[in-house]
């Protein structure tokens, strides 16, 4: 079977994550070959396999120019590689993909209401707009593709009350060996701004700035989460700097920067930009708590990171949350940083409740394989690819 995977939407976040462990699964699998069309500047970060070419194109557009580029290009790539099956692993489908078409829909914005009303209270009308617009095209994808599938069983099942249609769970995975044992050590510049008293509280939240993350409200927590802890020393890792021009995106971080100064929490708060994937393992090592204020996920790795690193985590109370920790996290009401500040605070000085977890943690991660994942992926592959010719008799059918 050949498959031809389109990787052009990853550019940072569970896409990039998504490439990183994938591709190296399918150089594994010698039964299949796979064609994979990527941005120029990813195709640097993946080694050369005999089963596995690749296409590189300009990454320069937005996301608007990409998806044309994409109706308009891709189906004749598609052709001139012989491939059987196409994965698009960026919310959009092909419209007239001329093979089956297998769509990985990973984006909870476009069906988000706490993402259009964070907008609207933003004034983000520009990004409103685009929003709408993607919404238009990524409810279309589901349309468009033979199958779709979310990577949780509460994302699926919010794209089938958005759709009506079903839509396949095929949970991410996560590769222990790759992650602790490939570790890079952090650098020296690193460890001196992560420099702190040896009974500092370490609170870890790994992501780019974004809206959805809800930033706001943990920021909101930190002086909470100080006063109540006495003399003891808090101090938030943020692998972000609330700098605009330094995250991806259109997200503004300005008001973010604006609330650190407001609560004058800046020593709280340690802005290390983005660090390396491959140094993160050794970020998780130093930290004590994982906490994510999110108000919307499909899967967020970045939990299953905490827990194989046995961090206990404090999560927001959202379905995919839940589905991925189940009992190994403590949860919050997603817009209330006291509930967020008192569970921390528990959490910090209950030693029984933060081995509980991390004993729930470690197996839970184990829960998650990007080897079953991309063995899922293919086996629903295969299955389509022994249905194409009924598939291209309905089209004939229907076209005629």
């Amino acid at each position: 079977m050949h498959v031809f995977l389109n990787g052009l939407a990853a550019s940072a976040g569970g896409g990039l994550t998504y490439l990183r462990n994938v591709i190296p699964e399918l150089s594994n699998r010698l039964d299949i070959k796979a064609t994979i069309v990527l941005s120029s500047d990813l195709r640097r970060k993946f080694e050369p396999s005999s089963n596995i070419s690749y296409i590189t194109l300009n990454s320069t557009m937005g996301a608007a120019g990409r998806f044309w580029r994409e109706q308009f290009l891709l189906g004749r790539l598609i052709e001139e590689s012989g491939a059987d099956v196409l994965i698009s692993a960026g919310n959009f489908a092909l419209r007239h993909s001329p093979v089956p078409q297998i769509l990985l829909s990973g984006n909870s914005l476009y069906t988000s209401r706490d993402f259009v009303s964070d907008l609207r209270s933003r004034r983000e009308y520009l990004l409103l707009l685009d929003t709408f617009g993607k919404q238009i095209f990524a409810k279309r994808s589901i349309l468009w593709a033979d199958c779709t599938v979310a990577p949780s069983t509460a994302f699926a099942k919010e794209l089938k009350r958005w759709t009506g249609i079903n839509v396949k769970t095929i949970h991410h995975g996560f590769d222990h060996e790759r992650f602790h044992h490939s570790a890079e050590s952090l650098s020296s510049d690193l460890r001196l701004r992560l420099d702190a008293p040896h009974d500092t509280l370490l609170l870890l939240f790994v992501s780019h700035y974004n809206y959805y993350r809800n930033f706001e409200t943990l920021l909101r927590a930190i002086p909470i989460i100080q006063q109540r802890l006495g003399t003891r020393p808090v101090k938030l890792l943020l692998t972000c700097k609330f700098e605009s021009e330094k995250n991806p995106g259109a997200y503004k971080s300005n008001a973010a920067a604006a609330l650190v100064d407001k609560l004058n929490i800046a020593d709280h708060v340690l802005q290390l930009g983005a660090v390396p994937y491959e140094a993160l393992a050794g970020l998780y090592a130093l930290s004590h708590i994982y906490v994510t204020p999110a108000y919307t996920e499909t899967f967020a790795h970045p939990l299953v990171e905490a827990m194989a690193s046995g961090l206990p985590v404090v999560a927001s109370d959202i379905p995919v949350h839940r589905e991925v920790c189940g009992g190994a996290a403590v949860y919050f009401e997603r817009f209330s940083h006291e509930e967020l500040a008192k569970q921390v605070v528990q959490l910090a000085g209950s030693n029984d409740l933060r081995q509980s977890l991390i004993g729930l943690g470690l197996p839970r991660s184990r829960d998650f394989s990007w080897h079953n994942h991309v063995d899922q992926i293919l086996a629903l592959a295969r299955d389509l690819q022994m249905r194409a010719p009924a598939r291209r008799n309905a089209i004939t059918r229907r076209i005629g």
